[in-house]
């Protein structure tokens, strides 16, 4: 078998379009989705059981059905309703972009919350008790301890999260979306060189999943820095300013 390296040169900036979709779909679908998770995560940690069940549902459906089964029913379901056609919601719900986005924020906030709701139970007790002691209201000590601790902890599980995500957006080809994915297939079609056109996306893959795993490094170091900070002492045992 030849290897067309002609058609990899020539359809390249094509395969970029696609790949620059692809960050698109999961950075916008990645920011909405811990907007969500935040609050939902919170209520799952919650003592009270009434407070646990929405969430629980909500994370029960999007975790328990394929992505590929949430997004067809997102684009074909809805059209299916006549009170969603007329309504002010159809000029987003028609649209197969708008759609994918749905999809995959709505499940991603689901594995989110659960990251981040095993991240806030397993801060230190004595960190939430030493908030308390200061007064701190519940707002305040969610937002100054709990969120930057719980975030601190899920950061390397989340990472991981991403990277599923921006494998899984292959899928919003299946709806008519020209991601990375769909640029391949739609140039494939026309070429009939599958192997230069998917060895090509899937470098391409590659690349920004290693990209991503060098922000999320960098940032858990950021993050996490305190972890790693080892105060001089001296032979008398007194620590060095």
């Amino acid at each position: 078998m030849s290897w067309d390296w002609d058609v990899i040169i020539k359809y390249l900036p094509r395969l970029l379009d696609g790949a620059l979709l692809t960050l698109e779909l999961v950075v916008i679908s990645g920011l909405v989705g811990v907007i969500l998770a935040v609050p939902i995560a919170l209520m799952r940690a919650s003592q009270n059981p009434v407070v646990r069940f929405l969430p629980f549902c909500f994370i029960y459906f999007f975790r328990g059905t394929p992505l590929l089964i949430q997004i067809f029913l997102i684009y074909y379901g809805s059209a299916q309703f006549d009170v969603i056609r007329e309504s002010a919601l159809w000029p987003v719900l028609k649209e197969p972009y708008w759609c994918a986005i749905i999809a995959f924020s709505l499940n991603t906030a689901a594995y989110s919350a659960e990251l981040f709701r095993g991240a806030i139970q397993a801060i230190p007790r004595g960190e939430i008790e030493a908030a308390d002691a200061f007064g701190m209201n519940w707002w305040l000590k969610t937002r100054r301890i709990v969120l930057p601790r719980a975030f601190g902890i899920a950061l390397p599980a989340y990472g991981n999260e991403v990277i599923l995500m921006l494998k899984s957006s292959a899928l919003a080809s299946t709806i008519t979306l020209l991601d990375l994915t769909g640029m391949a297939r739609t140039i494939q079609a026309r070429t009939y060189t599958p192997v230069e056109l998917f060895t090509a996306a899937g470098v391409i893959y590659l690349l920004m999943a290693g990209a991503v795993i060098l922000l999320f490094r960098f940032m858990e170091n950021r993050f996490n820095r305190y972890q790693y900070y080892k105060p001089a002492i001296d032979p008398l045992g007194v620590e060095k300013q």
